[in-house]
């Protein structure tokens, strides 16, 4: 196949500029779906983040709630009943919500997650809230999320200043009392910390209706019979998830669920179908400029397969010239994306190795589609 491949890139380089113009269309379907893919792997990154960060095996949740944000309440009691397995060691309730913030220097309200732990509570692995915790065990005090959206103002610079930052949320004066680095996601742009009191103070919630709970279990032991134990003891509108099955819980949301995890994937399948009409045309074109060539080698004894073997050449060509300015330009894009948008997007092994070959498909599709009217070619006709 490859001995042949300068007749294939003779043809494709006989006209430079319809060259240019075939390999800039298929680098944008390339760009495209990058882009396409990195903000999808961004989204699932962002809105699990918190999930990760959990210390803990097991997550109980309502049976109703379709993900960490859009949750339903349950009885703290059954959350505490399954201390009775001898194998959970803690159980520890978690409280989610959101309310209006009020820029302290704007005075413009802008939603965001209020998250609420027992006091000195140590289940969520993220800098800077083990550290300030404690903080938050006096009245109306918060820790703020210096990874949020300039939108709720310059908290964390001036905090560090020894400025004392006070607000309202939800019409309550509160104060920030210390900082954390969590991060925005497509679902919350902000995020505060508190204890459960102070979380009751701003809901007006009873403490015995939680959001999800996290348990723990002892070390050693067999993390899917402790939770086929506990599975039984459940009443039916509570379910109990590995800490792997509750970051599968949230991306099957995303993805089943939400117009924006379709967005994404028919952003990417759109690139691919712009790369296939632009390669065709080009493709489709060269055939039609060729056709007393090819018939000139069809009356000389070559066989329509060789003749689909070239153009299929000239497809793997144009595949692999459009790919590279195409991964060079996402680099760019994606560095741009996340400095500009504070989203965690970066280019990874696997989605390049899937672009190429998405590319690669995307060219010989077209390939095929031309080589339709090669093999119509008839020398008769022609001469």
């Amino acid at each position: 196949m490859f001995r042949k491949i300068p007749l294939a890139w003779l043809q494709l380089s006989f006209q430079k500029a319809r060259l240019l113009t075939a390999i800039a269309g298929i680098a944008f379907a390339g760009v495209l779906m990058f882009m396409q893919f990195g903000f999808q792997e961004a989204l699932f990154s962002t809105n699990t983040k918190i999930h990760k960060s959990f210390r803990g095996d097991f997550i109980l949740i309502n049976t109703q709630s379709e993900s960490l944000f859009s949750t339903r309440p349950f009885s703290r009691r059954i959350l505490y009943q399954t201390l009775n397995n001898p194998n959970i060691t803690s159980a520890s309730p978690v409280y989610i919500g959101i309310l209006p913030w009020k820029n302290p220097w704007t005075n413009k309200e802008r939603a965001i997650f209020i998250f609420g732990f027992e006091p000195n509570s140590d289940i969520l692995e993220v800098k800077g809230v083990a550290e300030n915790i404690s903080k938050v065990n006096v009245e109306d005090a918060f820790l703020f999320d210096t990874l949020s959206r300039p939108g709720y103002g310059d908290v964390a610079a001036n905090f560090a200043k020894g400025e004392r930052i006070q607000t309202e949320v939800n019409k309550r004066k509160i104060e920030v009392r210390g900082l954390f680095e969590l991060g925005s996601s497509f679902a919350a742009d902000g995020n505060l910390i508190t204890n459960d009191l102070n979380f009751q103070r701003l809901f007006k919630r009873e403490l015995g209706e939680i959001d999800f709970g996290v348990l723990s279990a002892k070390e050693g032991s067999d993390l899917e019979t402790v939770k086929a134990e506990i599975e039984k003891s459940l009443p039916k509108d509570v379910r109990i998830l590995t800490k792997a099955g509750f970051v599968r819980f949230e991306r099957e949301y995303i993805e089943n669920s939400t117009a924006i995890g379709f967005i994404f994937n028919f952003g990417a399948i759109l690139g691919l179908v712009v790369g296939i009409i632009i390669t065709y045309q080009v493709l489709y074109t060269d055939v039609v400029n060729h056709l007393p060539e090819y018939a000139t080698l069809k009356a000389m004894g070559y066989t329509n397969g060789f003749l689909t073997r070239v153009v299929l050449e000239e497809s793997l060509i144009l595949s692999l010239l459009g790919f590279v300015p195409a991964l060079f330009v996402a680099l760019g894009l994606y560095a741009l994306a996340s400095s500009g948008a504070g989203l965690p997007i970066e280019m990874t092994f696997g989605r390049a190795i899937l672009v190429f070959f998405a590319t690669i498909l995307m060219c010989f599709v077209s390939g095929l589609l031309a080589m339709r009217k090669l093999k119509a070619a008839d020398p008769a006709d022609i001469f």
